[in-house]
């Protein structure tokens, strides 16, 4: 297998490398403190591990979704301001601008580097919470990531929660869709969003 190295930063934050590619997923940077969002007060317990000056050069940021502090605080939004690609929801690249690049659910883009490595990025279906609560969390989506090249297996990013068929109204997906998320999160790494939060 070629080399894999996941690096948690803290909350949803991972630097992620392999075959040549550097990812960050939602970048939170920001100290301990208070973030008011329209219904709730979050409060930051504890630091990123990594500073943001200390990350070096990415060739994507991958954003959950843009409308909350604990998954893109304000450090994370100038560190993405300074990234060459950022995909996120469609809304969110709407509001991020610059680099953004806004993805719906199995909408993928694929990303090429120096050394002619290819990376596919897949937009998966996610949510916030039960069903009916988008209007108030609005729109969120994970990422699979597909090394082609590489002895690496795919990497499943679940954005907030799975979206499955079974209990709860969630929404089904296809048949084909949902065993190549089930062989993808095989190997995935799952980051409580909200640690580091109260």
């Amino acid at each position: 297998m070629t080399a894999l190295t996941l690096t948690l930063i803290g909350g949803p934050t991972m630097l992620i490398e392999a075959d040549g590619f550097r990812l960050i997923t939602d970048p939170t940077f920001d100290a301990p403190g208070e973030y008011q969002l329209s219904y709730v007060t979050l409060t930051k317990t504890s630091g990123p591990a990594l500073c943001a000056d200390r990350i070096g050069p990415v060739d994507a940021v991958l954003i959950s979704h843009d409308q909350h502090s604990n998954n893109l605080d304000h450090s994370g939004r100038a560190f993405a301001a300074k990234a060459p690609r950022v995909l996120t929801t469609v809304a969110g690249a709407t509001r991020l601008g610059g680099p953004a690049e806004g993805l719906r659910p199995w909408d993928a883009k694929q990303l090429v580097n120096a050394g002619g490595a290819r990376l596919t990025i897949t937009a998966t279906p996610a949510r916030h919470g039960p069903a009916g609560i988008e209007p108030m969390s609005g729109d969120v989506i994970g990422f699979v990531l597909a090394f082609e090249d590489a002895l690496i297996p795919p990497i499943y990013i679940t954005g907030h929660r799975l979206v499955r068929r079974g209990g709860g109204g969630r929404t089904p997906l296809s048949r084909g869709r949902r065993r190549s998320v089930r062989r993808c999160r095989a190997d995935a790494r799952a980051v409580p969003s909200d640690h580091g939060y109260q």
